[in-house]
Order: C-alpha cells, then sequence, then structure tokens
C-alpha cells in the first residue's frame, strides 16, 4: 500500500510533489484545476515535466488527479452535462501527461429523478471522456448515499461501469468514510472482509484500483459525507488500521482526504506519519 495525502498544487505541480515529499507521502491526490470553478487550470509542457523530473527524485511513487466536484456526469441540464465531459477530459489529458495512476470521479447524482435513465447518462459522458483520451485510467469513486447520488452501493458502481460499456480503464476507489456512511461496517476485519466480497463479485477485483482512508464524522450508515480527523471519527483507530492493513488493497495507492489541523490545508506529515503507524498496527493483529 502507497500511503499519502490529498495535496494543493498551489504554485505548480511540481510544488505538489514537494508537499508530498514533506508529508513523507508515498502516494498524492490533488485537484487538476480550482475545485470551484470550471475554468481549466492553463498547464503546459513545461509543468508536466517538471512534475515528472520531480517525482523522479522522489519517494511519491503514484500520482492520483481528483476531478472537481462541480462535475455531475449524470445531469440532465444539457450545459452541466457538457460542462462536466469538457472537464473530464481535460483531467485525464493531464493524468496522459503526467503519467498518473488514475483520476478519481465522484460519478454524479440524479437529484430527484430516475436512477435508472442518470446512470445511462453518466455512462454515455465517460465513455466519450474514455475515447477522447488515450492512457489515464479513471476511477468511479463509492459515495456516501446523500440525495440522489449514484454509486452508493457496488450494484450502482457495477451498473455505472456497464452504461459506460465496460471500458477496461475503468476502475474504483474505495473510500472507507463513504462505504461507512452508506451502511457498511468496515471496522473489524471480518466485516470488510465480507464488504469486499460483495464487491468482488458484482465489480471485481481487477476493477480495484485505489482507496480513499477518512475517519467519518456520522454514524453507520448516516449518508453524510463528512471527513473527521484519523482515527477521532466514529471509525476510530482501530477501524483506519483494519482498513490500512486489508490485504486486496496491497500496492494500492491510499490517499487521506481528511481536514487537516488548520481545517484547510489537508492532511499534515503528522497525519500521514499515524496513517503509516496505524497500518503497522494493523498489520501486526493480521500476523502479517
Amino acid at each position: 500500500m502507497l500511503v499519502g495525502a490529498h495535496v494543493s498544487p498551489r504554485g505548480g505541480l511540481a510544488a505538489a510533489v514537494e508537499r508530498g515529499v514533506e508529508r513523507e507521502c508515498q502516494a498524492i491526490q490533488i485537484f487538476n484545476q480550482s475545485p470551484r470553478m470550471w475554468r481549466p487550470t492553463a498547464y503546459g509542457q513545461e509543468d508536466f515535466a517538471a512534475m515528472r523530473a520531480a517525482l523522479r527524485g522522489s519517494a511519491v511513487r503514484a500520482v492520483l488527479i481528483h476531478a472537481v466536484y462541480l462535475l455531475n456526469c449524470a445531469s440532465a441540464d444539457r450545459t452541466i452535462a457538457r460542462k462536466s465531459l469538457t472537464s473530464l477530459i481535460q483531467s485525464l489529458r493531464i493524468g496522459d501527461a503526467v503519467g498518473a495512476h488514475a483520476v478519481v470521479l465522484h460519478p454524479g447524482s440524479a437529484k430527484t429523478g430516475p436512477v435508472k435513465r442518470a446512470i445511462a447518462r453518466c455512462g454515455r459522458v465517460i465513455a466519450q471522456a474514455l475515447a477522447e483520451t488515450d492512457r489515464c485510467p479513471l476511477h468511479l469513486e463509492n459515495t456516501a448515499g446523500a440525495g440522489g447520488t449514484l454509486g452508493r452501493s457496488f450494484g450502482e458502481l457495477a451498473d455505472l461501469m456497464d452504461a459506460a460499456g465496460g471500458h477496461h480503464r475503468l476502475g474504483l476507489c474505495l473510500d472507507s468514510c463513504h462505504l461507512f456512511a452508506s451502511g457498511y461496517d468496515i471496522r473489524r476485519p471480518e466485516g470488510l472482509t465480507a464488504v469486499l466480497d460483495d464487491g468482488v463479485a458484482q465489480v471485481g477485483l481487477e476493477r480495484l484500483g485505489s482507496v480513499h482512508l477518512n475517519d467519518s464524522q456520522g454514524e453507520l450508515g448516516s449518508n453524510r459525507d463528512r471527513h473527521a480527523p484519523l482515527g477521532r471519527g466514529q471509525l476510530g483507530e482501530g477501524g483506519c488500521a483494519v482498513f490500512l492493513s486489508e490485504p486486496r488493497f496491497e500496492g494500492l495507492p491510499c490517499v487521506l482526504e481528511t481536514p487537516g489541523p488548520d481545517r484547510r490545508n489537508g492532511p499534515g506529515r503528522e497525519e500521514v506519519l499515524l496513517a503509516l503507524s496505524l497500518r503497522r498496527r494493523g498489520l501486526a493483529s493480521r500476523g502479517r
């Protein structure tokens, strides 16, 4: 498992790598543009080359790009759907340029409309984005299940992949907070094993490509996407240790998206080191 954190690309893509190094990350995740605006950041070949060079000289072994939350690939509004497609293509092209492990996407929301139609719309947008890009994988992230969000269950994630044509570049990003908020009790090894058995049966083990480690402010089944500082939420240190030591996550990027000490700049070095410590604890309890 490659443990790391979501970091800011403020100052350039290479600066994001530097922030990862400062936090002793083995993996980093960034937004490729401002999460509050549709306008893409104008990165060029020099930016991409600088990031690749920074990565070569660092311990960071994987980069995830998180598509911004404005996207709703399932929207029935043609303007929003078109903007979502354009932004997703941009994310994937940047992923191509820097050799990213994957782009992570919240699939979208049906709002108050029929879920099946929303899944079909989302699948068409995803398929088109993949057709217009070259190499970077796209990981669909499970959701906490609030409102009409898509991807709250493995069945919905499988349906989304089918709607996108089952493309070989499609994968899955599992978020611990979202799993717990959706009603999956993953605080003990046997619980997480059962959840993953269900996921593998519906989606396939080969689709599992990345994970997010987030503790949950909300209780089991709350459908609240609210991250707590690592070990201080409903999962607790024990639940986080279980997640970090899951054998089927071995080798995958595992990124923290917790609020951070100042609740503005995301996880700090201390929280990354805590995650590494909890992983060792979890591995020891599993006899590994």
